[in-house]
């Protein structure tokens, strides 16, 4: 298609900035905000192959679906697990966002925000399932890069910076200087992970079995990486593994924390272990910045204190953690040349050439 379109489709399209998350996608479009913020759930009618919800909807079903129809989570760990399901919720969004623009088929030009150390194998799908989904040009982004500019930070100067982004399926920690990540690490304990966690304790500690959205819902409301002022208690319903039948118990904090403090303690040491390898000039640079941390991990209660505590490095949350990579992307939208100079990977579709 010849090149002379791409500008053609732009006036009918508004690009778009994604956070591509294992639990969540959030998705910006410039000049309007932040207009999607959804679960990465897709269900699907197994019979006709038909997509029956996305987002919302489709998580309202998870655990509660007939045989012939499943709830399916198409990212895992950070990257595509189902091509064609995430190629089908992409579309999803980008046409929920368009649905006002006069029928044209959509053609936005679009940011995604991807986990650090995933192969090239795997950058390929995300963006291959983003041109599949309708975008004209697609650039990729280390997601604590995205976070960071997100939050403000100034990550082409000199000076260091330190960023843990705890998301659904992968924690990733990464030092930034002059527009690069100078030294990183990623983790497959994340959010995800800590519901596993609380289903595995109630199961050993009170033989009850959970459902995912409960040990979330545990997580969110009485979770707490170290001791509170005041105890938190929950009602918690699931099923009796002795029994079969349903049953309820009282869960307080101090039983989710020890439930969690595994997982949390293997990302403070990785936290730990970044900095060690980190140049010291930059280290001097992170002691005086401080820790950045975003993703909705960084919602944990007291988690700051813990990782302040036991690195010696003042942590800032900022107001809403949950936001700042696809405000990064944001930014990048409206500064091309900034977004060059920090990208991943650019690729464009049939429509650019």
């Amino acid at each position: 298609m010849s090149s002379f379109l791409s500008p053609l489709f732009g006036i009918f399209s508004q690009d778009l900035g994604i956070d591509l998350g294992t639990a969540n996608t959030l998705v910006y479009v410039k000049e309007r905000g932040i207009v999607i913020n959804e679960p990465s759930v897709v269900a699907v009618n197994n019979r006709t192959d038909q997509i029956l919800a996305v987002g919302h909807e489709a998580s309202k079903m998870v655990g509660r679906t007939p045989a012939h129809i499943v709830a399916i989570k198409p990212l895992v760990d950070g990257v595509i697990s189902d091509f064609e399901v995430t190629e089908k919720m992409l579309k999803y969004f980008i046409r929920k966002v368009h649905r006002e623009r006069f029928g044209f088929t959509p053609r936005p030009r679009v940011v995604i925000g991807i986990p650090l150390d995933i192969t090239e194998v795997e950058r390929k799908a995300v963006t291959d399932a983003a041109l599949s989904a309708g975008a004209r040009e697609v650039y990729l982004i280390e997601q604590p890069m995205a976070g960071a500019i997100g939050s403000r930070i100034p990550v082409q100067e000199s000076s260091g910076h330190l960023v843990v982004d705890i998301g659904g399926g992968t924690t990733d920690i990464a030092v930034i200087s002059l527009g690069g990540i100078v030294t990183s690490r990623s983790l497959k304990i994340a959010g995800n992970e800590l519901n596993e966690d609380i289903i595995r304790y109630a199961r050993d500690c009170f033989n009850l079995l959970l459902g995912e959205r409960t040990a979330e819902q545990v997580k969110i409301k009485i979770g707490s990486a170290d001791p509170l002022a005041e105890p938190l208690l929950m009602k918690v319903r699931g099923r009796d593994l002795l029994t079969g039948l349903p049953k309820e118990v009282v869960m307080d904090d101090t039983h989710v924390r020890e439930a969690l403090m595994r997982s949390v303690r293997i990302i403070v040491d990785n936290i730990k272990s970044v900095v060690e390898t980190t140049p010291p000039e930059l280290v001097s640079d992170i002691y005086e910045n401080g820790l950045l941390l975003t993703g909705g991990g960084a919602l944990l209660k007291q988690l700051d204190h813990l990782i302040s505590d036991s690195t010696s490095i003042p942590v800032i949350v900022p107001d809403d953690p949950l936001t700042c990579v696809v405000r990064g992307t944001a930014v990048l939208l409206d500064d091309l040349d900034f977004l060059k100079g920090v990208m991943v990977i650019e690729s464009q579709g049939a429509f650019s050439k």
